[in-house]
């Protein structure tokens, strides 16, 4: 008997929506990485990508917990010397709190091509409106 391996033409992709109010960081991050990699199906292959695509909604109301809104930075640097900026989490909420939720689940996802093809499948909003709406997102409970 051999083993049968899903194909891109016979995979159904669903939309999720993962609503992150009052919803812990890092909790929603690995919900929606184990969606964005298709783990919750019964067809799931490592190296392939089987995974649905998320709406994450109410992105600036994220919960942080401890002291991390205070503590946590983020940190990009140009590649110069002294390039380094670094960024709170209570500042990173004002400016851009999709960026939070982006980059929590990033850290979730493979660092290969998969992995990038999976982030594509991604999309963050900051309120509670979304263009999605003709794909007939399915609302998931925390």
């Amino acid at each position: 008997m051999s083993t049968v391996f899903p194909s891109g033409n016979e995979l159904e992709r669903k939309w999720f929506i993962l609503d992150a109010e009052n919803a812990v960081l890092g909790r929603l991050a690995s919900k929606a990485a184990n969606l964005l990699m298709g783990k919750h199906k019964t067809i799931y292959t490592p190296f392939l990508d089987t995974g649905d695509h998320v709406v994450v909604i109410n992105a600036q109301k994220v919960k942080l917990t401890g002291r991390k809104e205070e503590q946590k930075m983020y940190r990009t640097h140009s590649g110069y010397p002294g390039g380094l900026k670094e960024t709170q989490a209570r500042r990173m909420r004002v400016q851009r709190p999709e960026r939070m939720i982006e980059l929590a689940i990033s850290g979730m996802l493979p660092k290969t091509k998969l992995g990038k093809q999976m982030y594509r499948k991604l999309n963050v909003y900051a309120g509670d409106q979304h263009p999605h709406q003709a794909q007939k997102p399915e609302l998931l409970v925390k």
